[in-house]
């Protein structure tokens, strides 16, 4: 987890964390923010704080609150992450006072640490505005961006492929499953494909396709000639539009994977004269993916999508963490035996692909990809330091799985 530059004051390195910063626990919606002061005006529960320090050392933890917030007592603890028996302190704040020192705590070992605050009392917290670091130089993010960084895996084609594949085929097992977070097996230049947790009680597969056209935020706005036409869906799978992140024709199907399950993903592109049709079916192995048969095809939705007129391009896998309040959870999923079949009908199987992160992995190094067990992995989040350079090139050892050998007609 790395972040924004430390300062000097007197000589001393000092940190400001705004408490917006900060994750509330065990309710990751609980803290009310404060945008403009940077505040968490109140939190039902702890708030906790990440920041990473080189060296080993002393940090002396000061918390700045709101003007005219009544008093409090509350208790700080700081402690190596991952890791156990943190040291802790208790303290009053005093009514109106917007400034107190809560103690100095030793640094054993370099790396990421965790800053937990809470109230004695039980009584929400009130009013903290920001947790103040000096000592021992430390690096934490400073902006309001509570996500894990997204991170992508990007396929190698061989070139005399690349303008002709239609089937791109993908594995998918998930290892963890907090929520607000997509796991996308089968994405390509024109659409993503992929597993959701949206709520303690529902999950998803989805599917969708971009409009043609710049239109970033509002599908209203796309002339009629750059909308995607959905051209079927399957049962009981809900088919609609998306915006807000360009725009495009969606469908999903709440459907209740579980961890250790593997879903299989498929897309087929059908090129027509200055359009294509991309279709999209999931497979359900129940349990180990080795030792199960997996579930008939089953399909989602097949939309049309002009000004394309192309076969598959730019194919990857990604693993997001889609809503800012949960990032401090690990996320981590397997994608496996991927192939790709060219438009006649010859299966390549894909054995190197590149790692990337998006513009907040700049933030924070808790983000990784790698080859595990015959399979390509994604792994962020938890503020666990296991920096991986971007565009670092990932190849799978030894022989290849096999593709599938029941693609739908």
């Amino acid at each position: 987890m790395l972040g924004s530059s430390a300062t000097a004051q007197d000589e001393v390195p000092s940190l400001t964390i705004p408490a917006f910063c900060g994750y509330s626990y065990p309710d990751p919606s609980a803290a009310k923010r404060d945008r403009k002061t940077g505040a968490v005006k109140k939190c039902d529960g702890e708030l906790h704080f990440y920041f990473e320090s080189a060296t080993p050392g002393q940090v002396k933890v000061e918390i700045e609150r709101l003007p005219k917030t009544l008093a409090a007592a509350i208790e700080i603890s700081v402690g190596p992450h991952p890791g156990n028996n943190p040291a802790r302190a208790k303290g009053k704040l005093a009514a109106n006072d917007e400034t107190t020192w809560m103690g100095t705590f030793g640094l054993h070992l370099p790396g990421t640490h965790k800053l937990i605050i809470k109230s004695i009392d039980g009584t929400p917290l009130i009013g903290i505005k920001a947790i103040v670091l000096s000592g021992s130089p430390a690096n934490a993010v400073t902006v309001e961006r509570r996500n894990a960084s997204s991170v992508h895996l990007w396929y190698d084609v061989p070139k005399a492929n690349v303008n002709d594949i239609e089937w791109f085929y993908c594995e998918l097992t998930p290892k963890t499953d907090p929520l607000w977070t997509y796991y996308m097996a089968t994405g390509w230049h024109r659409g993503y494909f992929g597993m959701q947790v949206n709520s303690k009680t529902e999950r998803r597969v989805i599917f969708s396709v971009w409009d043609s056209g710049n239109e970033a935020v509002d599908r209203k706005k796309v002339k009629a000639e750059d909308l995607v036409q959905l051209i079927k869906k399957g049962d009981d799978v809900h088919a609609g539009g998306f915006g807000n992140e360009g725009t495009g024709g969606h469908s999903h199907l709440v459907h209740d994977w579980k961890l250790g399950d593997t879903i299989r993903f498929l897309v087929r592109a059908q090129p027509d004269d200055e359009h294509t049709t991309y279709t999209g079916w999931f497979s359900h192995v129940h349990g180990d993916s080795k030792s199960q048969q997996p579930d008939p095809w089953q399909l989602v939705a097949s939309f049309k999508a002009p000004r394309d007129g192309k076969h598959l391009h730019g194919l990857y896998s990604f693993s997001e963490n889609f809503s800012g309040r949960n990032g401090d959870r690990d996320r981590q999923a397997d994608y496996g035996n991927v192939w790709l079949r060219t438009k006649d009908g010859e299966w390549l199987a894909v054995r190197g692909a590149k790692f990337t992160h998006d513009g907040h992995g700049k933030l924070r190094s808790d983000r990784r990809g790698g080859v595990r067990d015959g399979r390509f992995f994604l792994q962020h989040g938890n503020f666990a330091t296991r920096t991986m350079r971007r565009n670092s090139k990932l190849t799978l050892p030894g022989k290849s799985g096999r593709p599938p050998a029941d693609t739908p007609k």
